[in-house]
């Protein structure tokens, strides 16, 4: 494969349009908050361009550089995860210190440990493949590091973060062969543990409760989850056209971020929605396509557990806002506002460029 033009299209166009819908989804807010409609969208704009020519300059590198360098790109990760939570250093936005705040600017470490942890995992697997089916010397040592790294996210707490690194790397783990034995008692271990905090904090059944029924608190817990819907149902097949959306006049909270496919739906009805939709699975279907056509075990590795990444966070999204799972504030790659995200989504795609540059 050569440079992967297709692959690399569609990521601008997924975030062109994430630059039109923040517009329409925050102008409202914007404008009564900071008497600027444009101020999201402005910022998300400069880490676009940012963005593109981190893309492109990475597209550039030699992936085999981050297996070099993976131990240090890790631990930057771990001290900047450390850092972000010491007061003073660290900003709270939102219930959760997980920013660093230069300015009116936010920057977000958590993005930046799920992207080094894949790149150590690749490089610890493709160098201890003959160890991948020994559990102790194979599995354990990068649980640990997992572990430790889920720990510190979850301080913050983002558990929505923390859930998409544990699994980019459970995924990975499976794909390299791991016994089947190992994820059946990962899988027992992880019910026993959501039991434990739910009798730890009853709070938490509450918020599974509203996700069943989130009419039974329609104005506390329940009320981003049926403003969503508002949102979606009206917009039938074609929406209700471009900058039109109800739900963005004060009903749905910061329609912007987390649920900004709301605002999709209710402007481009349907229509909209498979679009997004389509233009989601170009980008799996072409990181997919890279990853087998890498030659070695670190590149087959690190393409995996990228595109894994970003398409999972993708459902995630899909799925919280359409109702089918409990809120868990993860953001949709290239469309919902946010710099860190949009940044380090399209870092990653750098890498998978250079992939398929190197592998054709």
């Amino acid at each position: 494969m050569k440079f992967d033009k297709v692959l690399f299209f569609t990521v601008i166009i997924l975030s062109l349009f994430g630059l039109l819908m923040i517009y329409s989804s925050s102008s409202v807010w914007a404008l009564f908050k900071f008497n600027d409609s444009f101020h999201y969208v402005k910022y998300q704009g400069i880490f676009f361009l940012i963005g593109l020519f981190v893309m492109i300059f990475v597209s550039k590198i030699d992936y085999h550089l981050y297996c070099k360098y993976s131990n240090k790109i890790l631990f930057v990760a771990f001290v900047l995860l450390i850092l972000v939570l010491i007061p003073g250093i660290g900003s709270v936005r939102n219930g959760s210190r997980s920013w660093f705040g230069i300015g009116s600017l936010g920057i977000q470490p958590s993005e930046a440990a799920k992207i080094s942890l894949i790149i150590f995992t690749s490089k610890y697997l493709s160098l201890n493949d003959s160890n991948v089916k020994n559990f102790f010397k194979g599995v354990i040592p990068i649980l640990l590091i997992v572990v430790i790294f889920f720990g510190l996210i979850m301080l913050q707490p983002d558990l929505g973060t923390g859930l998409i690194l544990f699994l980019s790397i459970v995924a990975i783990l499976f794909i390299a062969g791991v016994s089947m034995k190992f994820f059946i008692a990962g899988g027992l271990l992880g019910l026993i543990g959501v039991v434990i905090l739910i009798i730890i904090a009853p709070y938490r059944m509450d918020r599974i409760t509203s996700f069943v029924n989130p009419w039974k608190d329609p104005l506390g817990t329940g009320f981003q989850m049926i403003q969503s819907l508002y949102a979606i149902g009206p917009g039938g097949l074609l929406g209700l056209g471009f900058g039109n959306s109800i739900q963005k006049h004060f009903y749905l909270p910061e329609p912007q971020t987390d649920f900004i496919f709301s605002i999709i739906s209710e402007e481009f009805g349907v229509m909209g929605a498979i679009i997004v939709v389509g233009l989601f699975s170009i980008l799996l279907y072409r990181s997919i396509k890279i990853c087998i056509n890498s030659k070695d075990l670190f590149s087959k590795y690190l393409s995996f557990g990228i595109s894994f990444q970003l398409i999972f966070q993708a459902i995630m999204n899909l799925s919280v806002v359409v109702g089918l799972i409990p809120v868990t504030g993860v953001t949709l790659p290239f469309l919902s506002y946010g710099g860190s995200s949009l940044l380090i989504s399209m870092l990653s795609v750098g890498i998978l460029l250079n992939v398929s540059r190197n592998n054709g």
